[in-house]
């Protein structure tokens, strides 16, 4: 379908005569913010709220899409009890553009999103703040982070949105759909434990009597009939306010008020979306990417791919080269990426030469069946011409950003590493880099679990692996060598001799293994506690579970079914441990887990690629016991002279903030052993200054000697309180093989 581009008319009105805010401005700000406020809007039923006169003259809220709609507007339709409305769904720049063009200042969205053109399932909860008469902005944002609090312990996240008007949003992505009913319930769950929390500074309660010096949280609008203010919308207040994402940090700052427009546009040129997490670009882009592949193209009259439904993901992991005799012979490179194919015209095909570069133009998005593509684009249409493949294989990614890509091409006719640089607009160059060296095999971080649930994942989808107590370890091994590195990158080889026969059992070959380092008890089982009170004679064993190299081979972009395998091919006639995976779905993996005394269960995606450094949700860890790791920021003195009674914890501020989060003390679970070593390691890191983000209560603070934020350790734990500690918790040891920054609230 043709789309003509939508036109600004009456740019010079001033719809926010406060500031002289004129209709261009406000069509300029919501184009040039589209890439980051689309992802939040996309494949949700838009209602508008329109001040064509300013925002001193009436506004009226428009649901209905009016005929006089351009075509090729995105629609959905809902059925209400006075009939079916038709939405616009705002997905793409142009929708963005023809909404500003209607002086919608302000879109308004559900929590769900359509599929299959139904209403689907909400992806995300929404708290809406909203002040009483007399409440400040500090009283607000307290309750913001109590709210943060409850949500950790059901391991969800958070993320605060100044509404543009008075008060505070408080998004959470959901890490699987529910019914917009469901999502209801749980927020309204949350809203009451609060206000039986906080009595005096809060209300779930609709009734405005109730609302008095008080923070009303609006769990309502969760309901699949009520929409919320979308992020980045304008507001139409008398200032050209935003609904503006925010870090935590900044709601700690005395004077944080609402954001301008152009104060909105700064922040996301230097942070970009602090909504990123939010509403994933993966999860919503799929149709809207092709739309521009879908237009040039009709299925009545050539035989290229046109699917009508959005691509699913695949590995990214796939390249394919294409030679096109159209008007002129050239090469199309393509990368799938993110469930569609990436792709450049390159004239001269990609250089074999590191001192040549050759011109790349970056073209529309394909769906990832065009890499299977051949044939005969007819006469007349877009891109006409003979379509061949000219290679295709399989790409390691080295570096793959909006501006620079460098991969590692695993082809039959090209191989090696190239990289593409943007230069201007789609204008790229594609070069054939000089060190052709792959990344070094040591340069691997292990692959992170997502904290979720496993019990309702199917066995055809998913395998479930146990969750051992130990230390994750990295192991490079050939018929020679052995090394060791720790999750933190530490090379650690000499502290596990033991670890050495490794080498015997690789048969010769030369692999990069992913597993723990574990001592069991005398039932088998992994016990931490036993790992860190090892003596030089207590039997050290490594646990392999993923084969990431074999051979030279990188196994990264294989599927986890293909890695598990070749790994259990590898070990079968060996001493080397692969413990089995457990049988089942994810519930009867969960129950075997808990009879044996494990940890807990870690799901893998039986299709999903390794992914070094990444807290992927391919892999799921459920874990049956609560524990945390944590660092230490000082000690309270024990009943012996210069002895340790307890320890204060803590763990690391959100990204832009400094110092430690206090979450509370440990007094239980030391040896003498662990005292004495502990007294040991934390001596040399006295200091006078508190590690601690916030100043401690002089109950907290009484008699504490402070620490530099160097060690970390682990406890384990009954509960986590609304303002943030932990309550129960016992100590569990050091944890050597993790640095500061490493650690994150999992509770």
């Amino acid at each position: 379908m043709t789309r003509s581009p939508v036109t600004l008319t009456n740019a010079e009105k001033v719809l926010y005569p406060a500031t002289g805010t004129t209709k261009g401005d406000v069509f300029a700000y919501y184009t040039e913010i589209a890439p980051v406020l689309v992802p939040h809007t996309a494949g949700r039923p838009a209602t508008r709220k329109r001040w064509p006169d300013g925002v001193t003259a009436p506004a009226f809220f428009e649901k209905h899409l009016a005929a006089s709609a351009p075509e090729w507007l995105h629609r959905g339709s809902v059925a209400h009890k006075s009939g079916t409305t038709s939405y616009p769904i705002i997905d793409d720049i142009d929708a963005v553009a023809w909404i500003a063009q209607q002086a919608a200042l302000e879109i308004h969205v559900p929590q769900w999103r359509f599929v299959d053109e139904h209403p689907g399932p909400a992806t995300r909860l929404v708290f809406d703040l909203d002040p009483g008469e007399g409440v400040p902005m500090a009283q607000i944002t307290q309750v913001a982070r109590a709210i943060r609090a409850l949500l950790a312990e059901i391991d969800l996240d958070a993320y605060p949105v100044t509404s543009g008007s008075k008060g505070v949003h408080l998004y959470t992505p959901l890490q699987r759909p529910v019914s917009s009913a469901g999502a209801s319930t749980l927020a309204r769950h949350i809203a009451e434990q609060l206000q039986r929390d906080l009595p005096d500074l809060v209300t779930a309660t609709m009734a405005k009597a109730a609302r008095t010096e008080k923070v009303f949280v609006d769990w309502s609008q969760n309901n699949a009939a009520k929409t919320t203010i979308a992020p980045y919308s304008l507001r139409g207040r008398d200032h050209p306010t935003v609904a503006a994402p925010r870090r935590w940090e900044e709601l700690d700052e005395p004077d944080l008020a609402q954001l301008r427009y152009d104060e909105v546009l700064h922040r996301v040129a230097r942070d970009g979306d602090l909504l990123a997490e939010l509403d994933p670009v993966t999860a919503h882009r799929g149709a809207d990417r092709l739309q521009t592949y879908r237009r040039k193209r009709n299925a009545a009259k050539t035989s290229e791919p046109i699917p009508a439904s959005a691509p699913t993901t695949g590995g990214n992991d796939v390249f394919v080269i294409q030679e096109h005799h159209a008007r002129r012979l050239h090469y199309d490179v393509r990368f799938e990426r993110d469930g569609v194919l990436l792709s450049w015209a390159v004239p001269k095909n990609l250089p074999d030469d590191p001192g040549v570069n050759h011109l790349a133009v970056r073209t529309e998005d394909h769906p990832l069946e065009y890499a299977r593509f051949q044939g005969t684009i007819p006469a007349g249409e877009y891109g006409a011409g003979t379509v061949s493949i000219w290679d295709t294989g399989r790409y390691d990614t080295e570096k793959f950003t909006d501006d620079e890509i460098i991969v590692v091409l695993h082809g039959t006719r090209v191989t090696g590493r190239y990289a593409l640089i943007r230069t201007d607009g789609d204008q790229w160059l594609a070069h054939r880099m000089k060190d052709q060296r792959l990344v070094a095999f040591t340069d691997l971080e292990p692959m992170l679990a997502a904290a979720g649930s496993v019990e309702g994942l199917r066995r055809d989808r998913w395998a479930f692996d146990g969750k051992w107590d130990g230390y994750r370890m990295m192991v490079y091994a050939d018929a020679d060598t052995v090394r060791l590195r720790s999750r933190s990158g530490r090379d650690v080889t000499a502290e596990y001799p033991q670890l050495q026969h490794l080498a015997d059992e690789v048969g010769g070959h030369r692999v990069v293994l992913d597993g723990e380092v574990v001592v069991t008890d005398r039932r088998g089982v992994p016990s931490f506690g036993a790992l860190q009170n090892r003596g030089p004679e207590q039997a050290v064993e490594f646990w392999a579970f993923d084969l990431l190299h074999l051979d030279g081979r990188s196994l990264l972009r294989a599927r986890y079914r293909d890695r598990r395998q070749l790994l259990e091919t590898l070990a079968a006639g060996t001493a080397m441990t692969v413990p089995a995976l457990l049988p089942g779905d994810g519930a009867a993996a969960l129950g075997a887990a808990r009879e044996r005394g494990w940890e807990g269960v870690v799901a893998k995606r039986w299709s999903g690629t390794y992914q070094p450094g990444r807290r992927s949700s391919l892999w799921v860890k459920d874990k049956l016991w609560r524990t945390q790791e944590v660092v230490i920021g000082g000690w309270r003195h024990g009943e012996r002279p210069g002895g340790i009674g307890s320890l204060l914890m803590g763990v690391p501020a959100d990204a832009g903030a400094t110092g430690l989060v206090f979450v509370g003390k440990v007094g239980t679970g030391f040896t003498e052993r662990a005292l004495a070593e502990l007294a040991k390691a934390l001596t040399p890191l006295r200091t006078d200054v508190s590690p601690f983000a916030d100043r401690l209560s002089t109950r907290d603070s009484r008699g504490v000697t402070f620490v530099r934020p160097e060690l970390v350790g682990e406890v384990r734990f009954a509960e986590r309180t609304a303002d943030g500690r932990l309550r129960h918790s016992s100590w569990r040891g050091l944890r050597p093989d993790k640095s500061p920054g490493q650690v994150v609230a999992e509770w």
